[in-house]
């Protein structure tokens, strides 16, 4: 499906203005690839150096960009792969500190019931999403967040050397959708 910005983004690139194709791309599709990385990777730092690395092999490679998928699928396949890079650097490994006003936070949220329970599903939602696999978490971020097809999922997780058919990223969908549901609807242990 060409978009308009596909539409100018391709425009300049055959008029061989790169650095403007590449700033078009990336103030056009720079929201949606911050929210994705962001949900990723459940981590501001990590997901500002994943958003940098994204917009730095964008400029880089947009004169490559053969249009075979649309911009907005090309564009999230490579915040996937920056995202990835981001998670395994041996960096990540490090613990988190406790950030100024995180505990006066909690502490109001913990002060009445209904805040409590929210709290407690939002922990238990977080702890189960952290158990999937980075492959798990752009599946459901590409469906639910970003509202990408089945065909533009599989785009996205596809590598040259391993192609993802549309079929297989939908019943990996409802398999994970039905997990995801029986763990979170189980009582606390």
């Amino acid at each position: 499906m060409t978009t308009p910005v596909d539409e100018r983004v391709r425009a300049l690139l055959d008029a061989g203005a790169h650095a403007d194709a590449a700033t078009e791309a990336i103030r056009a599709l720079a929201p949606a690839v911050l929210r994705y990385v962001r949900t990723l990777l459940r981590d501001e730092a990590e997901a500002d150096d994943a958003f940098s690395y994204w917009a730095e092999t964008v400029w880089n490679g947009l004169p490559g960009f053969r249009g075979e998928a649309s911009l907005r699928t090309w564009a999230l396949r490579l915040a996937y792969r920056a995202a990835l890079a981001v998670r395994d650097r041996a960096w990540r490994r490090r613990v988190r500190p406790f950030a100024t006003g995180e505990a006066s936070r909690l502490a109001a949220t913990l002060r009445t019931a209904s805040a409590v329970r929210v709290e407690r599903q939002r922990r238990r939602l977080d702890a189960a999403l952290a158990r999937l696999t980075a492959e798990q978490q752009t599946l459901l971020s590409l469906r639910v967040d970003q509202g990408l097809s089945w065909e533009e999922i599989a785009e996205v997780l596809s590598t040259t050397t391993r192609r993802v058919a549309p079929k297989t990223v939908a019943k990996r969908y409802e398999r994970l959708k039905a997990r995801l549901a029986a763990e979170l609807s189980r009582k606390d242990e």
